[in-house]
């Protein structure tokens, strides 16, 4: 259709919106649509999940993100440096991916016929070719020319879903330029340097996968074809034994840690890369492959949490977990809404995320964490339009979607017991309301510019969950690292770390066990209790223990049906006790860094009880030693990582060797 007439029907009363609701119409009725846009016949009924809450739900964010991003848009039409761009609320530079948006913004130009969704297309279109297209095809990630540009693959995905499914509400000159530019990307860069799936991080080479049979497609070439079918032979070499979880988020991809585990992130997987290989599976209709990868979802499935937040703190890339993913790939929802079939709990997993994902955005744009607001955090423009993209990816694919419900209950719900994780060195743990994730993962992420990327480890309780009152740990990194500082936000106050842990100071160096790649767990179960005990040194970043101090220390987790319980002792002679040096020497501390937004009222009642008034419940910590709330301007310190708030609980350890701590977690219910 030609633009100006696109606009011009929609000044005689809507045509535009009829005729762009009949396309719609045949598509979901069971009608296929050629290439050229003619309705054929077609066997495939009329999908259930239409007009169900997962499609209203995806319809909504779409509508609320897109309009968020074009009130960001910036209209200079005589700087094409800036004008078509997003701007971003949280950064000084423009992402130079923003151009994915053009799909979610050309669907919405089809759906609705509203004009604006088309010109925000063309416009951020043409800014990367002004600013971001290299010759080589490619696109770099940001705006120095010398930028990476591995990205293109999600680029060139973007562009040729947005043809696949949309190309007729552009004007044939557009619509056959936005093609050659596509086949420029895929028959340049990206079939030049993609040669292998395990290339790079595996999410590449996964997305690949989908990308190049999508090319293939769209453009009619058979190389592109041959080389997603040269990546697809390949497919199954990438998963762990059990659980089939998808391995390869590492540098090198394929190295081992020293426990022998590989490279395994639980967002980059969820989020992107088995979006990919489903897609594939699908439009191949290889059954074999599809039932494969259910078992993986079902495997990837197990740490959702029930309040459909995403469980990354052990992975090797969650330094940029954001609590619903991750913060740069997007989303889970087509992988798990597509192949609902195998599984109904896939539904229910790929509902609560986007409920999670809409309680995170606020003035139409995605933020990156359930506390960004409350902290006053900006929200960084990256999360929007990557996500925007899966919304606009799964109301495309609504017409052959299985039902979609939210009745079946997520693992991590109905889960009784201990889960142990070979493959990570992560442990589940189920006792009644509570929910825990205990991590001695040692896959450590590193790159050529930066090093001690470290996640929970060390036998620390990454995360714990109650299902009245959410999340009340969320572990961070050790240290906040912006490993890609042009897509992550720099800390907003002082560098925190939200995981629970022992640790000491000396002089200015920090020694924890967040640092001890070596510790050991010990689980026990007795049907009334679960207990972890975890034997763990204190170490610093380069993993050296302090001089002239206790090191080895004993962790412990107690779970029952009314409290968790967290202990801490020492296992060595203190040394230097009784001495003089003790009155300038800072003893160990057990900090538990308790989640609760800054709106959530906290009182001390004693030395020895704090309490934190969340909507769900009161939240009550005890312990035999003095308890302590670090010192902040509002009470509460933020991690980026996973978008939280805390209170900073700090327990100090009793120099008496063999003396613990101990400090108990409940809740008072309010009914």
């Amino acid at each position: 259709m030609d633009r100006r007439v696109f606009i011009n029907t929609m000044a005689l009363g809507g045509v535009g919106i009829s005729a762009t609701a009949s396309f719609l119409s045949l598509a979901r009725s069971g009608m296929a649509i050629g290439s050229e846009g003619h309705a054929s016949e077609s066997t495939t009924p009329k999908s259930p999940a239409i007009g169900s809450e997962f499609d209203k739900l995806t319809k909504s964010l779409l509508v609320d993100w897109c309009d968020g991003m074009i009130r960001h848009q910036i209209n200079q039409p005589d700087n094409p440096a800036l004008h078509g761009a997003l701007e971003c609320p949280a950064c000084s530079h423009i992402h130079g991916r923003c151009s994915d948006a053009l799909y979610p913004f050309l669907h919405l130009a089809h759906v609705t016929g509203d004009p604006k969704y088309l010109d925000a297309a063309i416009n951020v279109y043409d800014w990367a070719e002004h600013n971001v297209s290299q010759p080589d095809g490619s696109w770099t990630n940001d705006i120095n020319p010398k930028a990476w540009r591995g990205t293109t693959i999600f680029g060139a995905i973007a562009l040729a879903e947005a043809l696949h499914y949309h190309g007729e509400v552009l004007d044939q000159e557009r619509r056959d330029a936005w093609t050659q530019r596509l086949d420029e990307a895929v028959g340049g860069y990206l079939y030049r340097d993609f040669k292998k799936i395990d290339f790079t991080n595996l999410n590449y080479g996964m997305t690949g996968v989908y990308g190049f049979n999508l090319f293939g497609r769209v453009l009619g070439k058979q190389k592109y074809t041959d080389r997603s079918e040269q990546f697809a032979n390949r497919l199954r070499e990438f998963f762990t034994h059990p659980n089939k979880l998808l391995w390869g988020e590492g540098k090198p991809n394929n190295k081992r840690s020293g426990r022998g585990l590989l490279p395994v992130d639980l967002g980059y997987n969820v989020e992107e890369s088995l979006n990919g290989v489903v897609m594939y599976a699908l439009e191949k209709d290889d059954r074999d492959l599809l039932e494969f990868l259910a078992q993986s979802l079902e495997g990837h499935l197990e740490f959702m949490l029930p309040d459909g937040a995403w469980d990354n703190s052990w992975g090797t890339r969650s330094q940029k977990w954001s609590y619903w993913g991750s913060r740069t790939s997007d989303g889970c929802q087509p992988a798990f809404s597509l192949l609902a079939g195998y599984n109904p709990a896939f539904g229910t997993a790929a509902i609560k995320n986007a409920e999670l994902l809409q309680r995170c955005t606020a003035d139409g744009l995605l933020h990156g964490g359930p506390h960004y607001v409350s902290h006053g955090i900006q929200p960084c423009m990256h999360h929007t339009f990557a996500h925007a993209k899966v919304m606009a990816l799964v109301q495309d694919r609504m017409h052959a979607m299985p039902k979609v419900e939210s009745t079946t209950p997520l693992p991590r719900v109905s889960a009784e017991g201990v889960k142990h994780f070979p493959e990570l060195d992560v442990w589940l743990v189920a006792k009644g309301p509570w929910r825990s994730t205990v991590s001695a993962y040692d896959f450590i992420y590193k790159t050529k510019s930066a090093d001690h990327m470290q996640q929970p480890t060390g036998g620390s309780l990454a995360v714990l969950y109650h299902d009245q009152v959410g999340t009340l740990l969320a572990g961070s990194m050790a240290r906040y690292i912006m490993v890609e500082p042009l897509n992550m936000q720099p800390q907003p106050d002082e560098d925190f770390s939200l995981t629970t842990r022992i640790e000491t100071h000396v002089d200015d160096a920090w020694y924890t066990n967040l640092y001890d790649l070596k510790a050991t767990v010990q689980v026990t179960e007795d049907g009334e209790r679960v207990g972890i005990n975890v034997a763990t040194t204190l170490q610093d970043e380069d993993r050296r223990l302090p001089d002239r101090e206790p090191s080895r220390y004993q962790l412990g987790y107690q779970f029952e049906s009314g409290r968790v319980a967290i202990t801490a002792r020492c296992l060595e002679h203190d040394a230097s006790q009784g001495t003089e040096s003790d009155v300038e020497r800072q003893p160990a501390s057990l900090v538990i860094p308790l989640i609760s937004a800054s709106t959530e009222p906290v009182r001390q009642v004693s030395d020895f009880r704090i309490e934190i008034d969340k909507p769900g419940g009161t939240v009550v910590i005890q312990s035999n030693v003095p308890l302590s709330i670090k010192d902040t301007k509002t009470g509460r310190v933020f991690n980026m990582v996973p978008g939280a708030e805390a209170v900073p609980i700090i327990a100090h350890l009793p120099r008496q060797s063999g003396s613990r701590a101990e400090c108990s977690i409940s809740v008072k219910s309010f009914l």
